[in-house]
This record gives C-alpha cells, sequence and structure tokens, in this order.
C-alpha cells in the first residue's frame, strides 16, 4: 500500500516506533503508545523470557529496539570476511561486454556482431542469421539459465538507458549499429531494431535518463554534439564545443564522457582531465569545473570509471562525484607503437559540483587501475574491479591484471576509505563489465581484448564465463541480521515525495545500535568502465511499526522529485545495521505523459 496520509493506529500488541526513540523502551514494547501498561503477570513472564531467548539468539547484546534510528555514520559489525567469489557459468556463449540487468531480474548482455561465430547457438536457427549463433542473451540471475537473442546490427561500444517504463534504449555502435536505436522490450523479451534513427554515428557515446524520461546521447568518436531520444524533430542535434576542446588529436581521451544527473536537474560531464555543469534544457554551459589535478585522462581509451556517491533525500541539493583511475597521458601511443606498458594511474578525484565553489580532493588507491569498473553496493560503499595494472584500453594495449577488488568506504575519514578484497583467478581486461543484482551480488563478465575470439596461445585469451562477486555483508555469519520477505505495495509504485510502506522481517530482531535504512538503486548500464544512468538515493526512514515477533513495518518517504530520481525501476534494499536484504524493484512513477518510444 502507497498513500501520501500516515499509517492507521494499529490493532492491540502492535508497536509503534516513532522518533524520537528516546520515548519507548522495553517496559512498553508490546502495548500501543496510548495505553498505561495492564498486561497481566502471566503475559508479562511470557513476554520476558521471549526477550530472553531473543537477547541470546542476537550476535551482539542488547535492547532490540533501542536506537533504531541513527545517523549515517551509525556503528556496523565490520566484515570478516573480504569477500567471495563464485562461477555462476564457466560459459555463456559469448563476451558480456555489455551488461544491463532488467527489472524481471533477467541480464541483458551483448557483445558484437561482428566478432565472427559466437558459441552459442539457435536451436531453431532465424532464417534471416547467416552463421546461426547469437551475440546477445538474457541470464536468469535466480535460474541461472541461457535465451539467446537474435541481434543484427551491430552494437560494439554503444550506450544505453532504462526506459521508465523497464524497456532498455540501446543507441549506436559500429557498422551497421552506428545510428541505429535498438528497443528490448519485457514484454516480448525481443530486440526492436530501427536503423538510421540518430542523428549521426555514435560510437563510444554515453546516454543519461532525464527527469521527463526523455534521454540525452552525447559525444561519440568524432562527434562534438548531443541529441535527445525520442527527438522533438527528426535528427535535431545541438553542438558541444566543450568535446572538442577536450579531445586528443592522437589519442582522443574524451570518449564515453562521464554524465551524471544532479539533484537540480543540470548535467555533470567529465572528458578527459576536465568537467563543467551543463544546462541540458538552456543547451548552454553552466559552468566549468576546475580540472582535475594530476593532468591525467581518465576517458577512454585512458578508461577510468565514475560514479555519483549516494544522494541522501534530507539533502537533496547535494551531489558528490568520485573519479578513479585512468592511464597516464601518452599511455595510448606508447602501447600501440612500442609495446611500452605505462603504470596505471592510482589516483582517484572527489568533487560536489552543487558547491558555491568546486574543488577537487585527492586520494591514493591501494593500486593503479586502468579499464576498472565502479559499482555502487546497498551499503553506500563503492566497489573497484576488474581492469588492469599497465596499459590502456584496445586491443592488447594492457599488462598485468588486477584481480583484487578495492571496497571503498566514502562516509570514512581520508586515509581510511579503501580496503583491498579476495582476488578473483580470471583476468578482466579489456571489454569486460561489472553490475550490481538484486541479490546484492555483482555480477562479473567479459574480457576480450583481440578482434576476434581468441582462445588459445595468446596472454589473455576471450574470456566467456559469468562470475559473481559476494561482498562481505553477504557472509553467512549475517543471516540472522539480514532483512527478509520484503514486500512493497500492491502496486510496487510510488509517486514523487509519497510515503510508502516496506514489509519486511529479521529472524533474529532488531538489534541494539543498528540503523534500519532502506535504499534505491538504479541499475547502470555497464561497458568500457562505464556505468551509466546508476545511483543511489537513501530515504527517510520516517517511523518503524513492529508487526510481530520478527516481522517490521518501515514508512518510508520516497525522493522528492525527478531530478533526484529520474522516473523509472529502482532495486529497494532494506538495511539492518548495514546488512542488505535482497532487493525488491520498485516502479518510481511521475504524473503526465511520457514521452512515446
Amino acid at each position: 500500500m502507497v498513500a501520501k496520509t500516515s499509517v492507521k493506529k494499529p490493532e492491540a500488541k502492535t508497536h509503534i516506533l516513532p522518533l524520537p526513540r528516546s520515548l519507548y523502551s522495553t517496559s512498553n514494547l508490546f502495548q500501543e503508545p496510548s495505553k498505561k501498561p495492564t498486561m497481566a503477570l502471566s503475559s508479562l513472564l511470557f513476554f520476558s523470557l521471549l526477550l530472553l531467548l531473543l537477547y541470546t539468539l542476537q550476535p551482539t547484546s542488547g535492547n532490540i529496539l533501542s536506537s533504531l534510528f541513527s545517523s549515517p555514520t551509525a556503528t556496523r559489525k565490520s566484515p570478516s570476511t573480504a569477500g567471495e567469489w563464485r562461477l555462476l557459468s564457466s560459459s555463456i556463449g559469448i563476451v558480456a561486454m555489455h551488461m544491463q540487468l532488467l527489472p524481471d531480474n533477467r541480464l541483458l548482455t551483448f557483445d558484437r556482431t561482428d566478432f565472427g561465430l559466437s558459441n552459442l547457438t539457435f536451436r531453431d536457427c532465424p532464417y534471416y542469421f547467416l552463421d546461426c549463433t547469437a551475440h546477445s542473451l538474457l541470464f536468469d540471475i535466480s535460474m541461472n539459465t541461457i535465451t539467446p537473442l537474435p541481434l543484427q546490427s551491430d552494437p560494439w561500444c554503444s550506450s544505453a538507458a532504462l526506459l521508465p517504463n523497464g524497456s532498455l534504449l540501446q543507441t549506436g555502435g559500429f557498422n551497421t549499429g552506428d545510428r541505429s536505436v535498438r528497443l528490448f522490450s519485457l514484454s516480448s523479451l525481443s530486440w526492436n531494431e530501427q536503423p538510421y534513427s540518430l542523428a549521426v554515428r555514435r560510437w563510444y557515446a554515453s546516454n543519461q535518463l532525464m527527469p521527463d524520461g526523455t534521454v540525452i546521447i552525447v559525444g561519440g568518436r568524432r562527434e562534438f554534439n548531443f541529441e535527445f531520444y525520442p527527438p522533438v524533430q527528426q535528427y535535431q542535434l545541438f553542438d558541444l564545443p566543450f568535446l572538442q576542446e577536450t579531445n586528443d588529436p592522437d589519442a582522443e581521451n574524451n570518449l564515453y564522457p562521464f554524465l551524471h544527473l544532479l539533484p537540480d536537474g543540470s548535467l555533470f560531464i567529465f572528458a578527459n582531465t576536465r568537467s563543467m555543469v551543463f544546462d541540458p534544457l538552456g543547451r548552454i554551459a553552466a559552468r566549468s569545473l576546475p580540472p582535475i589535478p594530476g593532468d591525467m585522462p581518465r576517458n577512454y581509451p585512458s578508461t577510468g570509471s565514475s560514479v555519483l556517491l549516494p544522494l541522501r533525500s534530507e539533502v537533496p541539493s547535494r551531489a558528490e562525484i568520485l573519479i578513479c583511475g585512468g592511464a597516464p597521458r601518452g599511455a595510448f601511443q606508447l602501447a600501440l607503437r612500442n609495446s611500452t606498458y605505462l603504470p596505471a594511474i592510482s589516483t582517484c578525484g572527489r568533487i560536489v559540483p552543487t558547491d558555491p565553489d568546486p574543488q577537487w580532493s585527492m586520494e591514493e588507491m591501494p593500486m593503479g587501475r586502468v579499464m576498472g569498473d565502479m559499482v555502487i553496493l546497498p551499503t553506500g560503499e563503492i566497489l573497484i574491479i576488474n581492469g588492469a595494472a599497465a596499459g590502456t584500453a584496445g586491443w592488447e594495449l594492457a599488462q598485468d591484471p588486477v584481480l583484487n577488488p578495492v571496497l571503498y568506504k566514502p562516509d570514512h575519514p581520508a586515509g581510511y576509505r579503501f580496503e583491498v578484497m579476495n582476488p578473483s583467478t580470471i583476468p578482466r581486461m579489456y571489454h569486460s563489465s561489472a553490475i550490481l543484482d538484486s541479490f546484492g551480488r555483482v555480477l562479473v563478465g567479459g574480457s576480450n581484448p583481440h578482434v576476434g575470439y581468441v582462445f588459445e596461445n595468446v596472454t589473455y585469451p576471450t574470456d566467456l564465463s559469468l562470475e559473481a562477486y559476494l561482498p562481505p555483508y553477504l557472509d553467512a555469519s549475517y543471516e540472522i541480521m539480514r532483512p527478509r520477505r520484503v514486500r512493497v505495495g500492491p502496486p510496487a509504485e510510488v509517486g514523487y515525495g509519497d510515503m510508502a510502506f516496506v514489509r519486511f522481517a529479521v529472524d533474529g530482531g532488531l538489534q541494539e545500535g543498528m540503523a534500519v535504512e532502506v535504499v534505491a538503486i538504479a541499475p547502470a548500464f555497464a561497458t568500457h568502465s562505464v556505468g551509466m544512468n546508476q545511483r543511489m538515493v537513501v530515504m527517510p526512514v520516517m517511523r518503524l511499526v513492529q508487526l510481530s515477533f520478527r516481522d517490521y513495518m518501515a514508512e518510508v518517504m520516497a525522493p522528492p522529485s525527478p531530478e533526484v530520481a529520474p522516473p523509472g525501476f529502482y532495486m529497494w534494499f532494506v538495511l539492518h545495521g548495514g546488512v542488505p536484504s535482497r532487493a525488491v524493484w520498485v516502479r518510481i512513477r511521475q504524473s503526465g505523459a511520457f514521452p512515446n518510444f
């Protein structure tokens, strides 16, 4: 149920936990706040024994209902592990170089149609396919099953955005696909390919979903401009001189520009070493920002990664960007011409473009990394994963795979934010990707630094496997704390600023000092170390209701505006002491008509 009104007065034996928490103690735990204690002695003894049993089951002792609400820096149990790797499939048949998790919990992934024969064949070959092998598929993350999909135009090095209706808008690519629009529908589970629907070729461009449900498509090779989809007028194009200014003539270093929608509706654009705040409605640069220190490029082919740090609904006007890794200037030319592989960049930069005077704050990672992916976890931490320690993006232009993910903790003090996690055994080099799934895992696949599929007699063979990295919060020791059976609605949708009722259970009950949080995460379209449209919003928990011994309901305020959270489908996680539930999909709707796709 979703409504803007407050919850009705509960029936007897339902306990309300409003702010401030100091108003309630265990002495009135099982009574309505408005009643005086009149419980019979036998009932009191029964519930006392129940509490004693719960106390003994807790990993840490304490009153289960005190300190339920706490600040973002509330104490959380420190994980005793550094994560775990699991192989989901030794071969999905193609290279997972483009990845998107869909709201039906299936992973849509594809590589390029001119790689040659893939290792995934159609049972019934489509009549228009010459080789009867697929380059696109659906992977069911619950069942680990694969469904091959016909795809004709070449989506290599393309861009995408998940639309408000749950369809994937996929734009550009190479050769036959460079001006194509492809729509993947949840209802038909098939591609609708529309050739020559873009104003210009979009190869290595970036997409961002806008507050009104349209998509801005920015840049691409030798394209210093942008367009919208759907366009107001067919083939309408807008110049963006910033992209020409940031283009290195001999290496580019401004492809796949980093785009992040800011809470005021403006767009943060980063290319090479420079960034600006752009007004997409006025089609003008609102202001330029300082270049990232060090004069080392961060965009393709130097290929660092960026992420918008979690937004908080109570301070919706503040947004902070994190950019990590990349390759030094000249790395592409040296690797291409001389097989000399420069060490990857080891620095990260943070900037708050919404501040009156934004400045970069620099940090050192535990190791350098080029072609790394950055994934927002439900805890608000950032996982930096994949990539190489030397070289640059491109065909066979990198060496020394970085097998260890790094966990970045943005709320910790500077100097204490990085933690090296357990390594994979599989190098994930050029054309690898990583995304968050609704289980809280990070799906990792791809790696093909060769022009075609090459499996033998090379240092880094083409890899068709799919792994899952399980962050420390998925350790079995936290199961007693983990929220389960999360439900929103029906229907599972909310409007901006609405109150949403989120039901969940905790087997061990809520614990002293452990915060209850509800977060919404927009799934990324991941390719070439760019997580397009990835964002997380921490939503205020207005109050908690205890429905039974293990069951609770959180009254949560949905994001306040489409600038904070563009309309569409989000994974909602409930966290208890930093331990997340499995996500449920919730659609954030907007009044008024959406663009007709």
